[in-house]
């Protein structure tokens, strides 16, 4: 058992390295299209924080994946794999098909949250005929709506000046989803659900209540009302 562990871990360590290796090698290739790309690429601007407070639109990736290196990401469970009885277990893929006079065409959609644990996250949407470039498109897109978040101890219970939670309450709605974030006291850990949770943790927010209301199932509403509560923090002086 222990030999089968180590052999899974090498070989995710070796697909780690693989996708390190391809990604940096894509970036040393890139030739910059817009004024910002080339700014970035001729080391002109050296931090994200002057894109934000310029107020530029980003509309390359290489730019996010220039100035921020250690970016992270993860996939949002929208979808669900099929079951006995309509149930199944929540996967990645969000999967449709259309008729069609030569038969059923499938669909993917996922969703892709980054983020450095820093303050800068952004969500991204993608769609394709097969699973591999809906998450790459995702991922692209997830990286051009990159935001700065507002971070803070706002609770009264804790007294530290350290940027664990969120400074004031916030709430966010989509449909008929609705999320209420609160800041909470240092080792509180994130309340919320499994999903609205990596966009946390991916924004750098240790800590934070919250409540729910409406179809809180409907997770494509869910985070994308967490990402609009999280863009007020911005918002609000």
């Amino acid at each position: 058992m222990e030999e089968k562990e180590k052999k899974e871990m090498t070989e995710e360590e070796d697909r780690k390295a693989r996708k390190e290796k391809r990604e940096a090698k894509e970036l040393a290739e890139w030739a910059p299209k817009t004024v910002l790309g080339k700014e970035v690429q001729e080391k002109k601007i050296k931090d994200i924080e002057e894109i934000f407070d310029r107020n530029l639109k980003i509309l390359e990736p290489q730019i996010v994946d220039t100035l921020i290196p250690n970016i992270g990401s993860e996939l949002i469970n929208i979808g669900q794999s099929k079951g006995k009885f309509g149930g199944g277990k929540r996967r990645a893929w969000k999967q449709t098909q259309k008729k069609t006079a030569e038969g059923n065409v499938p669909t993917f959609a996922c969703m892709t949250v980054v983020g450095d644990r820093e303050g800068h996250v952004g969500l991204g949407y993608g769609k394709a005929k097969e699973t591999l470039p809906a998450k790459q498109k995702a991922l692209q897109r997830a990286k051009l709506n990159i935001m700065k978040i507002r971070r803070g101890c706002g609770s009264f219970d804790c007294t530290c000046s350290e940027p664990h939670s969120i400074p004031f309450q916030v709430e966010g709605k989509v449909g008929s989803s609705k999320i209420i974030l609160m800041p909470a006291p240092k080792g509180t850990g994130l309340v919320i659900d499994s999903e609205c949770k990596k966009i946390l943790s991916l924004a750098g927010i240790k800590d934070v209540y919250t409540m729910s209301f409406g179809q809180t199932r409907t997770k494509i509403n869910m985070i994308k009302a967490c990402m609009k509560a999280l863009k007020k923090l911005n918002d609000i002086i």
